[in-house]
């Protein structure tokens, strides 16, 4: 890829780093829908920022040359980049804002719309928002909501694997049919019925109820029920709001063409298909299995089946910069353990320390404390503004991090040399983000992972898949067979014990 003079500085750090950038940066030129899956610490969102913006900002001097007003110009085309929370839009924002001009400017506008950021009062060219604060800035204001889903041409969901499942996923769904909507409006609004491919034809409509109105207007938004039948995007579906999606007045034009004869109801069924594309959409994520009809990778391949791939080269597998160490501990040598841990790297360094619910974050902190170590604590019951403290006080100062997952991914602090697991992850998402946060760009990282004899068999099988360089959630997905495995072994136990009484 020809590298533009503006953005080499984003790809001026490890060769990993710059092999990636490079390999997406075709992939996202190429203007088709894009899924980039890559390890931590491997530069994805460099690696999708500077070939959008480099197509942002043609675009954007192409059309001044021609308009003479520049503020429609910069509103004619628009970046979405929709991220899980506040502080990885932040993160996204700063990423953004460092790529710069000669003059030291930054070289595109960008704003952040979430947290206490409202709606930017001039037009940017990105805009990074999380699912929940897009939707309450666009859904009461209709004008301002029809004119951003036209101008939005790119939209990347950074972190995809989580936006597309749990809570997130209604929102995400929601927004992209909105999107899809509005492309299927365009397309219809850029050519006749004449044009529309000839496996189109089919009966008039002769007798359009108030019924056939609602079906349309239903038919319109819910093209996840057509197109995902083998994934559980349903219930997202009915939830939707219909008639934030499709105006009325949409919906009216539509019928006045159906009376008129100038489109029939099938063919509307049928366009869907064949609309004509106006926006890209990218989906980037370190962790993103596609085992089971349920997880992102599967409703990826359903919703967006000719999307271009991308996927990192030690996805979901065993980093060679990556030093494991595991220790079994019981409950009277896990303190000593974990203490000793601690201890093994100098104090200038940068240790992230996970445990897996609040309280066992503050037993951690409260441990080392009395053995007289220092420690900052991050963990969801902190406020937004005690976490992004805590994180720049642990970026620029160093020390040790005791935490929970939800510093586990999104979050780039560099120079991490030892990530330990005082407990160890319940998942291969949360144990590939863990061990994610050192050894990245390049750099060599060191993780040291505490077990008790209950995950001694899950631990044996990560290890297994590490040392043969298979994918991690293979390990995991036979943790439910061990589980059953112990339940027999205790039942068995019961009745020989009743057999004997």
């Amino acid at each position: 890829m020809d590298i533009p003079w503006h953005f080499r500085k984003a790809f001026s750090g490890s060769l990993c780093c710059r092999h990636r950038q490079a390999v997406s940066g075709p992939a996202i030129l190429s203007e088709k829908d894009v899924v980039l899956a890559a390890e931590t610490g491997s530069g994805k969102t460099y690696g999708y920022l500077t070939p959008l913006m480099d197509r942002l900002r043609t675009a954007r001097d192409d059309f001044a040359n021609t308009v003479p007003d520049q503020d429609l110009a910069q509103s004619q085309r628009l970046c979405l980049v929709l991220c899980p929370n506040v502080l990885l839009c932040e993160q996204v924002v700063r990423m953004a804002n460092c790529l710069c001009g000669d003059d030291g400017e930054p070289l595109l506008k960008v704003s952040a719309v979430c947290g206490r950021q409202g709606w930017p009062v001039n037009a940017p060219d990105i805009i990074v928002s999380t699912p929940a604060a897009l939707l309450n800035n666009i859904d009461p204001d209709k004008p301002r909501r029809l004119e951003f889903l036209r101008c939005v041409k790119f939209v990347v969901f950074d972190e995809a694997d989580m936006l597309l499942c749990g809570g997130f996923q209604n929102k995400v769904l929601r927004l992209i049919n909105m999107l899809r909507f509005d492309e299927k409006l365009l397309s219809r609004s850029n050519k006749t019925v004449s044009e529309w491919p000839m496996e189109l034809e089919s009966e008039s409509l002769s007798n359009f109820t108030l019924d056939d109105k609602k079906d349309l207007k239903t038919e319109i938004i819910s093209e996840g029920k057509d197109d995902s039948e083998d994934v559980d995007v349903d219930n997202a579906v009915e939830d939707v709001d219909v008639d934030n999606i499709v105006e009325d007045a949409d919906v009216d034009n539509l019928v006045e063409d159906v009376e008129n004869g100038s489109i029939k109801r099938k063919d509307w069924r049928r366009v869907r298909k064949y609309y004509e594309r106006s926006k890209q959409y990218i989906f980037v994520a370190a962790t993103l299995p596609v085992n089971g009809k349920k997880t992102a990778g599967a409703v990826l391949k359903h919703m967006f089946p000719n999307a271009n791939w991308v996927s990192g080269t030690y996805l979901h597998c065993h980093n060679p910069r990556l030093k494991q160490r595991w220790i079994q501990v019981t409950l009277e040598t896990q303190v000593d353990e974990l203490i000793k841990a601690v201890k093994s790297k100098d104090g200038e360094c940068r240790t992230m320390v996970f445990a897996n619910t609040v309280e066992a974050v503050e037993a951690v902190a409260n441990v080392l404390l009395k053995a007289g170590i220092e420690c900052y604590r991050y963990h969801k019951d902190f406020s937004l503004e005690e976490r992004t403290q805590t994180l720049a006080d642990f970026q620029g100062k160093g020390g040790i991090l005791v935490c929970t997952d939800a510093a586990a991914r999104g979050v780039d602090i560099p120079n991490v040399s030892h990530v330990i697991q005082a407990d160890f992850a319940t998942s291969a998402v949360d144990f590939l983000h863990r061990v994610g946060r050192t050894a990245r760009a390049g750099q060599f990282g060191l993780v040291t992972s505490l077990y008790t004899d209950s995950n001694r068999d899950l631990v044996a099988a990560v290890r297994q898949a590490w040392e043969l360089g298979q994918p991690v959630e293979t390990a995991f997905s036979r943790k439910r067979s061990f589980r059953n495995k112990l339940k027999k072994r205790a039942g068995l136990g019961k009745e020989q014990r009743l057999v004997n009484s």
